[in-house]
């Protein structure tokens, strides 16, 4: 049987509409509209605790590179390695063997922060109080310590009151447990960072989490509040990915950043080489994505602020 001349012909096939020239094509747009961000800092210090007693959910990750981030667009940013294992060290390239001094001897030995803070090679504006192994044992020590849930907020307010140039950013990276180190760090911040993966029981374990940051709250420090939850290891491709972060920010409208970090290769190699992955690979999805999300925190906060001056 002849076919009629009327038929349609499929649509011959252009490269320029595949799945991998869109997304270039996205990435390019957005890579554009970074270039174009110009953003001001005022002198004001946001200290930011960044915990999850959930382990797996990219919590030393999301710090280390929303740091970077924030440095790229004119911030200057301290990060406090409140974990033991060092990994946030590690990941901007500090030294933290066992003889050098840590955070270890300021909770414990009340070392001055300003003794034992690096600068990050990656930039002159990228400062790091690293962990050793020593800190692994801290949370025992610090239990006879006197003021112990303190220690760490009266270094900062001490380091903080002395500099010549202000920070704009501490970012506190925690351990994946609600111990006394998480104690100091919420005691010593303004705002907490939650990142959430998402994956099934994403939410598993954020209830009590929150309960201790209202008993933080309530008995230790009334400044302290959720401002920020940052959807990580996000796989568009995955219907769970979706419903999790739709589930998510049905309980958190406000907190949740419209920023989504992907799952990326390049953010999970970029700590092997001791970088993040803004300097090991700027131009990648997850660099613009923790880029995008550094510029969201600063504009969120000040808009914030100038609705507060408004009212």
């Amino acid at each position: 049987m002849q076919e009629s001349e009327n038929a349609i012909s499929p649509a011959p096939f252009s490269i320029d509409d595949s799945p991998i020239a869109r997304e270039l094509a996205d990435l390019t747009s957005r890579r554009r509209a970074l270039e174009q961000v110009d953003l001001q800092f005022d002198g004001t210090t946001r200290v930011i605790t960044v915990s999850n007693q959930k382990g797996g959910v990219g919590k030393t990750t999301t710090t280390v590179n929303i740091a970077s981030a924030l440095v790229s667009v004119g911030a200057r940013v301290l990060v406090i390695d409140l974990d033991p294992q060092g990994n946030a060290s590690t990941a901007l390239g500090v030294p933290h063997t066992a003889d050098i001094p840590s955070i270890y001897d300021v909770l414990i030995d009340e070392f001055p922060l300003a003794d034992i803070i690096q600068t990050s090679p990656e930039s002159e504006r990228l400062l790091c109080a690293p962990s050793t192994i020593h800190l692994a044992g801290a949370e025992i020590e610090l239990v006879t310590q006197v003021a112990r849930e303190h220690r760490l907020r009266t270094a900062l307010d001490d380091y903080l009151s002395a500099l010549e140039e202000p920070v704009d950013f501490v970012l506190v990276d925690c351990p994946p447990s609600l111990g006394l180190l998480t104690i100091n760090a919420f005691t010593a911040a303004q705002e907490v960072m939650i990142p959430i993966q998402c994956e099934y029981y994403a939410l598993e374990g954020l209830s009590q989490l929150l309960g201790s940051v209202r008993m933080i709250q309530k008995h230790l420090n009334p400044q302290l509040h959720l401002s920020t939850i940052v959807l990580t290891m996000f796989d568009a491709r995955t219907r769970l990915a979706q419903q999790v972060a739709e589930e998510v920010r049905t309980h958190f409208p406000n907190e949740v950043l419209r920023t989504v970090i992907p799952r990326s290769v390049r953010v999970s190699e970029a700590p092997s080489f001791g970088q993040t992955v803004i300097a090991y690979d700027g131009q990648s999805a997850g660099a613009i994505a923790y880029r995008e999300a550094a510029v969201e925190i600063v504009r969120r906060a000040q808009a914030e602020a100038n609705s507060e001056g408004a009212s």
